[in-house]
């Protein structure tokens, strides 16, 4: 009988002008204890995890069925004890963390030997765009293209000398309601600066110039203009982050939690310096997640 534990990082997704195609993990864990037994038994040990009535309800249980059914296979019962310090709906990939772990218990259990381009292919087709789901697999900073045929390019950046600081509101933000404020289209005017804005943000981060890449994520055209006013205290904590020296400060995600990127070391005493101005936030100090996904092994002898 086997026992493991799927490790799944959070995500940050967009990083300014990167829409839907930059995305970061970090430091932040959804843990999922298995057991192999003779009835299916979920338990939710998190307040930040969604109430469900049955574990036929639960997502990662119907996200790793579906995975399951499509190879063919059927899952072996066990009992999942899950952990998570991941917010919901706040724009840190609580949705790709829970697909991820979905794919890894069908992958596990049925023993599908799922390779790392599988799981991205699967996840993206689950969760619409790679950009959360990448780096969730793959760990550090991941850009990511889907092709108009379906393939999914995608390129790990280096290490980044970096830390970030997380400022989570007592609120909520679909990824629909993000994304109803967006325009349609843009001009060829717009898309070119867009682009060219983006360009030089991920060409910045990979030659270490954190200043400019700072000064790039926060010129994005893509989403933060139209999304800004669905996000509390927006200016105010650019302006206060980019005080106390962080090099950019962004919507993570749809929102409504913003990221600073920070110098290496100095992301808990910016975190402390704003928890003062936001004390009805959760303000924290991550680091980027370099392993990505993880399957932790323990026989039951």
């Amino acid at each position: 009988m086997n026992k493991f534990t799927i490790a799944v990082p959070a995500s940050t997704a967009n990083i300014g002008p990167g829409f839907d195609s930059a995305g970061m993990a970090l430091n932040k864990y959804l843990n999922v204890q298995v057991i192999e037994q003779e009835t299916w038994e979920i338990e939710n040990h998190s307040p930040l995890l969604p109430s469900v009535a049955t574990y036929t309800d639960h997502f990662i249980y119907k996200v790793a069925k579906q995975i399951a059914e499509k190879y063919g296979k059927m899952l072996r019962a066990c009992k999942l004890a899950i952990y998570s310090d991941i917010p919901l709906a706040r724009g840190l990939g609580s949705s790709a963390s829970a697909v991820l772990a979905g794919i890894e218990l069908a992958n596990q259990l049925c023993s599908l030997s799922l390779t790392l381009e599988d799981k991205l292919k699967l996840a993206t087709e689950i969760e619409g765009h790679p950009d959360n789901v990448a780096p969730v697999i793959f760990g550090g900073m991941v850009i990511s293209a889907v092709m108009s045929h379906q393939s999914i390019h995608y390129f790990q950046l280096p290490n980044l000398d970096l830390d970030t600081v997380v400022y989570i509101p007592n609120i909520e933000l679909s990824t629909e309601a993000a994304r109803s404020v967006l325009p349609n289209s843009f001009s060829r005017d717009d898309a070119t600066a867009a682009s060219g804005i983006s360009n030089l943000m991920i060409a910045s981060l990979i030659s270490g110039d954190y200043n400019l890449a700072g000064k790039m994520m926060e010129q994005d055209v893509f989403h933060e203009p139209y999304r800004a006013e669905l996000i509390p205290n927006y200016q105010m904590i650019k302006q206060e982050a980019k005080s106390q020296g962080a090099y950019g400060t962004v919507i993570s995600g749809a929102g409504p939690t913003m990221i600073s990127f920070v110098p290496r070391g100095q992301g808990t005493k910016i975190a402390s310096f704003m928890k003062e101005k936001l004390s009805d936030y959760e303000v924290d100090a991550l680091v980027i997640d370099q392993t990505g996904l993880q399957v932790h092994q323990d026989l039951i002898k």
